[in-house]
């Protein structure tokens, strides 16, 4: 269903084991960047009612992850630490159009949301089978399913305001280049690294 090229290679679990402070710290920024996201592209697109309904509740649930998030760091005695840069996000930014007419950029931003959910929706199984903890197995398998649910979004408003574009085309080159990106992550314990 996700179309990602490159699995995540299973030794990032052994990491996230040794250091599941840093990977929940990392989790909930990443939880808070994903609501900015969704709060970003309604200011770029208000006009788009559909859109911004759904991206409302995107963010207030992304939001609502981030808590979830943050009480399990607190539960274990740990403590939330500062924001973590995300350069596998940054990175595949990158490829998103900053040129072209307004369903251009709009498609590129719903595909890059799409695919860092469908990374994320990737990762959340292998924690699934990976992380120790039964509490913590059973929260990212909710979250794997939430995530699956926001991919699909995503991709759905892409193909619905692609205007000219090949929605499907588009998506190709950035599994491919996805492909590129995430090869040379997961050599660190957070969501992405």
């Amino acid at each position: 269903m996700l179309g990602l090229q490159l699995p995540t290679d299973r030794r990032w679990a052994e990491l996230i084991k040794n250091d599941l402070a840093e990977l929940l710290t990392d989790h909930a920024w990443c939880e808070q960047k994903a609501a900015s996201n969704a709060i970003s592209m309604i200011v770029r697109y208000p006009e788009l009612s559909e859109l911004v309904t759904a991206l409302t509740l995107i963010a207030q649930e992304e939001l609502e992850h981030f808590g979830q998030v943050v009480e399990r760091i607190h539960a274990r005695g740990w403590k939330l630490g500062p924001e973590r840069k995300d350069n596998y996000v940054n990175e595949l930014m990158q490829f998103v159009r900053k040129d072209g007419d307004r369903d251009e950029r709009l498609v590129d931003r719903l595909l890059f949301s799409a695919m860092i959910e469908a990374r994320s929706c990737e990762r959340f199984k292998l924690l699934t089978e990976e992380v120790e903890d039964p509490e913590l197995r059973e929260f990212y398998r909710e979250l794997m399913v939430s995530e699956a649910g926001h991919y699909t979004t995503f991709i759905g408003f892409a193909r619905t305001h692609g205007g000219r574009v090949d929605v499907d085309q588009r998506w190709k080159e950035f599994l491919a280049y996805e492909a590129q990106v995430v090869s040379r992550y997961g050599k660190a314990p957070t969501m992405h690294g």
